[in-house]
């Protein structure tokens, strides 16, 4: 007699489906709170299950996507489609401990969306894999940001145009192309807008970054295919002239730009003219470094600025021996002061309807122990470009007057006048006024004999801001003079709102006069209409550079009123200047 079999009690069972149903429960809950999308496939049997969040996070419902592994696999971006099936193949060979990969997939609304893909095969003893499961997490917002970032890291927030990380790597690639190939080469053109921080300052911050913005639309249409332009920032912008064929590519690039430029700019209904600086560097110079390349560029940017603007230059190893070289005198420059080595001189300015001198010019010397006496042309474009101009516009003031007062004392009468140069630096200074009325404290010189001079570019660079601290300079009690005056932006709207007390004619006018074939000549001309103006608004005329006996007739003819330079003295030192003022000789 066979034995029955056992018989399961009712109670066992319903225990079992209980925990059955407990546990999927649990893997729903688990499967909700991790918000992936979980699959699994079943390889012996080629059948795959997607959860109900893998197939929403693909925009579908439960029934819409079928258990077919190609309803992952077709969806997948075709630029990424192989590398997924590659890193698929090598996991299920055994290659790789698991599977993970990043990639698009379509979505339902027929936008890509990025996952990362994530799983693990179950293998036989023999290593061949029998499943496979893992989870897909949507991460669309992480990549997004990324890429934001990328974009912040390598464009111009304000622009959109590459920034300087990002030229700096297309040139290096250039570089190397040209390492690679003889026939290949390119050019770098560095550009500058000109008078930028004049509109910039008079117009507003907003507007300024509106023209950048304009001026960084008309460069894309004038570049060729396959360039490409970046702004390095302020008013600063590059381009990349890719594979030229001769350096006259460059140049037709840069006089394309030049002219797209000279067009008027629409901002907020006013006209903004401008113009452009454009510094040239080309490869066949054999560059190693990118930053090199930019280096040079910007070098003949400046001598293209230095020249007059609205112009282009192309780089030669000169340019780069004379960056050195201001480099060198920067270095020392800073020293000088401290080492003693500044000292100033004096050239007398003659009234010329009594021939007595009026008044000193004070002129800054550097005489280097390395250098031996160093030419003002050297020196004090250097000051200005660095900075150091405002502490050694500071010593000569202090040191003149000091000087000028002690002859004041010793001659016992009212005292000489004396002339100081400001540069623009000087008279952006908020504290000027401040600065001189201390100096002539300290000093003891009056105000009144002290005279500021300052170039018309000082002025009109900031109009309103050197109306306001002329006005304040004025209230001190000093005189103030328009040096080199008609080499500039000259203009009687200009005489007329400024508190100016004598014009300067500029020596370039003065040196043909008295040659017999210039007499009446375009310089004769010029400096007679100078001073008829002054005369006509109540200024005081002093011409300098003035070296013959015809050149001082011709001015006392015309009415100038003071006169300066080597045929009265050249510049003198302090005591040779106190015993000419003593001896009191009239020309």
């Amino acid at each position: 007699m066979s034995e029955s079999p056992p018989i399961v009690p009712a109670q066992d069972d319903r225990e079992l489906r209980d925990a059955l149903a407990a546990e999927r429960r649990r893997y729903a809950l688990v499967e909700h709170a991790a918000n992936d999308g979980l699959w699994h496939w079943d390889i012996v049997n080629d059948k795959v299950r997607f959860s109900p969040r893998w197939k929403e996070l693909l925009g579908y419902a439960e029934h819409e996507i079928e258990n077919n592994i190609n309803e992952w696999l077709d969806r997948i971006h075709p630029e990424e489609r192989e590398r997924v099936l590659s890193a698929l193949r090598a996991h299920l060979e055994g290659l790789t401990s698991h599977f993970e990969n990043e990639h698009r997939v379509m979505h339902e609304t027929g936008v890509y969306r990025w996952v990362v893909c994530r799983g693990l095969a179950a293998r036989d003893e023999h290593g061949k894999a029998l499943e496979f499961g893992g989870s897909l997490t949507d991460v669309t917002h992480r990549k997004v940001a990324e890429e934001q970032l990328a974009h912040r890291a390598f464009y111009d927030p304000l622009t959109n145009l590459p920034n300087r990380a990002l030229f700096l790597d297309r040139l290096r690639h250039a570089l190397r192309r040209a390492t690679r190939r003889k026939d290949y080469a390119f050019a770098v053109l560095f550009l500058d807008v000109d008078r930028f921080k004049v509109i910039n300052d008079s117009l507003g911050h907003m507007a300024g970054d509106r023209l950048l913005v304009m001026v960084a639309r008309r460069l894309e249409i004038s570049l060729r295919p396959g360039d490409s332009v970046a702004r390095l920032g302020g008013d600063e912008f590059t381009v990349l002239l890719d594979d030229i064929k001769d350096i006259s590519d460059a140049t037709t690039v840069a006089e394309r730009i030049q002219k797209e430029l000279s067009a008027p700019f629409d901002i907020g209904g006013q006209e903004i003219f401008t113009s452009s600086s454009i510094g040239i560097a080309c490869s066949t110079t054999g560059y190693q470094r990118p930053e090199d390349v930019l280096r040079d560029a910007d070098t003949a940017m400046y001598r293209a600025k230095a020249h007059g603007r609205a112009r282009h230059a192309l780089f030669d190893t000169a340019m780069h021996a004379h960056v050195l070289r201001q480099l060198q005198i920067e270095a020392e420059l800073r020293r000088a002061v401290e080492r003693d080595e500044m000292f100033v001189q004096y050239q007398p300015i003659v009234a010329l309807d009594s021939g007595a001198i009026s008044s000193v010019e004070a002129l800054a010397r550097w005489r280097s122990s390395e250098r031996g006496l160093v030419e003002p042309s050297e020196f004090i474009p250097v000051a200005e470009e660095t900075g150091l101009i405002q502490p050694l516009g500071r010593w000569v003031l202090r040191e003149a007057c000091r000087e000028a007062n002690r002859w004041r004392s010793k001659a016992g009468g009212p005292g000489c006048g004396l002339s100081v140069n400001l540069s623009s630096k000087q008279l952006s200074q908020p504290d000027l006024a401040n600065v001189i009325a201390e100096v002539l404290a300290d000093t003891g010189l009056p105000a009144e004999l002290l005279q500021l001079e300052i170039t018309e570019s000082a002025i009109l660079e900031h109009p309103e801001a050197a109306a306001t601290t002329l006005k304040r300079l004025k209230q001190i009690g000093v005189r103030l003079s328009i040096d080199d005056f008609g080499t500039g932006y000259s203009s009687l709207s200009y005489l007329q709102r400024f508190p100016i007390d004598a014009l300067k004619i500029d020596r370039s006018f003065v040196q043909h006069l008295g040659v017999e074939r210039a007499i009446d000549g375009d310089d004769a001309r010029i400096v007679r209409a100078i001073v008829m103006i002054g005369r006509n608004l109540g200024k005081q005329v002093i011409a300098e550079g003035v070296e013959t006996a015809n050149q001082l007739q011709l001015l006392r003819d015309v009415g100038c009123d003071f006169a300066q330079g080597y045929f009265f003295s050249k510049p003198i030192d302090g005591p040779a200047c106190q015993h000419l003022l003593r001896i009191a000789r009239r020309w």
